[in-house]
């Protein structure tokens, strides 16, 4: 594996400047992830408003359009491979007509999917979202429904997939679990995936539901709604309370770093490894948003591949504010490229000025 472009991590100021964020944003390029995903295919039907159904009080949209796009760990690993990662991904998906659509779109753009297993009789999980507009207007979400169905993988499955994880050992620094409850995401693949990396590596996880049977991570990224849920409280706008929250949290998960998304309040990240020092970051941009579906998705994609390119966890976590800030003007699931990355970095001269240190 060629590491050449990975750069030292910073360790002159407590603040990278911007012309180190600058340097980590050129390093991601062909940085390769190993990310274990819950694979989702995400699909829009849009159509223009007709009228009101005679039949009942429902808007009737003439047919406009219709595409699928990669959803939920899929995201994720879009979100790498749209800032110039090399992302390795494993994961399931059924022999369906969404699970093919959704691994040949993941082939077009170049992404290996040699660790992608086809389960016969699954149903791949798929969003769909029915949005209606003017021809000429943003289309906006009326209903989404989705299609589920639990993930029930034999003995031979699971070995499987995990032989599929292990086949990667030794190709890449980083890992990500992406795990969206569907099942792929055993918290049992952990070591594994550890085992894996190399140079020690760095382990981490996005989970909706579970993060804390992935006790010992080296870094996750939960947003606050999911914090609150682990914490069992509420972490509100007290500066005090939220680090003393935050910090309990992340000592209870044995969590090297955690790094809290607080949609509007911006970003708190709290890292045990530099003795629990707690950083406020505030949001990028503008707290009036276009849609947040999928943000989750570029923030652990841009810190894997900052951390990757030799980032501390402070770089990680304002390069992934600074993501989030530009995917959520953007509707429906989407990514960045390292280009509009660049741009947001280069419209903020000054990232010291707006953080804001824990007590």
């Amino acid at each position: 594996m060629d590491s050449s472009n990975r750069i030292p991590a910073s360790s002159a100021a407590p603040v990278p400047s911007q012309e180190r964020l600058l340097a980590l944003i050129d390093a991601m390029a062909d940085q390769p992830v190993l990310m274990l995903a819950d694979l989702v295919a995400d699909r829009f039907i849009t159509g223009i408003p007709k009228r009101i159904s005679r039949e009942a009080p429902v808007l009737i949209l003439s047919y406009q359009e219709e595409t699928l796009i990669p959803g939920g760990g899929a995201n994720a690993i879009a979100n790498v491979h749209a800032l110039g990662g090399r992302p390795l991904p494993v994961g399931v998906v059924g022999d369906d007509a969404n699970g093919e659509r959704l691994v040949a779109l993941l082939r077009e753009r170049g992404i290996a999917t040699d660790g992608i297993l086809v389960c016969p009789g699954y149903l791949t999980p798929t969003k769909t979202r029915i949005l209606g507009g003017g021809a000429h207007s943003i289309k906006q979400q009326i209903v989404r429904y989705d299609i589920e169905a639990p993930l029930d993988l034999d003995a031979t499955q699971r070995q499987a997939l995990e032989d599929r994880l292990g086949a990667f050992g030794g190709q890449a620094r980083v890992a990500v679990l992406s795990d969206y409850g569907y099942g792929a995401v055993a918290p049992a693949l952990l070591p594994t995936a550890r085992r894996a990396l190399t140079d020690g590596g760095t382990v981490l996880c996005d989970s909706r539901y579970r993060l804390s049977a992935f006790r010992g991570l080296d870094g996750a990224t939960p947003n606050e709604e999911e914090a609150e849920a682990l914490a069992g409280t509420t972490f509100g706008d007290d500066t005090g309370a939220v680090e003393a929250r935050g910090n309990a949290l992340a000592e209870r998960l044995a969590c090297g770093f955690l790094l809290i998304t607080r949609g509007s309040r911006g970003m708190a990240l709290f890292d045990r490894a530099a003795g629990g020092a707690v950083t406020h970051l505030p949001v990028h941009g503008t707290d009036q948003v276009a849609d947040v579906t999928g943000a989750g998705d570029t923030v652990i994609g841009t810190v894997a591949l900052a951390v990757a390119a030799g980032a501390t966890p402070l770089e990680a976590a304002l390069l992934a504010n600074y993501a989030g800030g530009v995917v959520v003007m953007k509707m429906g699931t989407a990514t960045l490229t390292r280009d509009e990355l660049r741009a947001a970095v280069r419209s903020d001269p000054h990232p010291r000025e707006a953080i804001q240190w824990g007590g």
